[in-house]
């Protein structure tokens, strides 16, 4: 089974790194706290399929999936079948693999 910090680590990293946006904490509200918006949302189902292979399903939209760092984290390793996640701190695999 993914390790659960090692996804939040990730997910912390895309956010900053791919979608431009800071997250302060991996449990704050990211729809109360106006960071979620709906092109985010749609960016970040992108991001997802990219980076962890998740391809979400319409019955996977549920806002409480989304609402936190750790939220998502809990549903990428629930919704994948993923046995291991790659490290991908490699900058060369990073930048190859988005």
């Amino acid at each position: 089974m993914a390790d659960i910090a090692r996804v939040r680590t990730r997910l912390l990293a895309l956010f900053t790194n791919s979608l431009s946006v800071d997250v302060p904490s991996v449990d704050v509200d990211l729809f109360d706290a106006g960071i979620m918006d709906s092109a985010l949302f749609v960016e970040l189902l992108l991001q997802l399929e990219r980076e962890f292979g998740i391809k979400a399903e319409i019955e996977d939209l549920e806002i409480d999936n989304f609402r936190s760092i750790s939220c998502i984290a809990q549903f990428v390793i629930a919704r994948g079948d993923l046995v291991e996640i790659e490290d991908t701190t490699d900058p060369v695999r990073s930048s190859t693999h988005r």
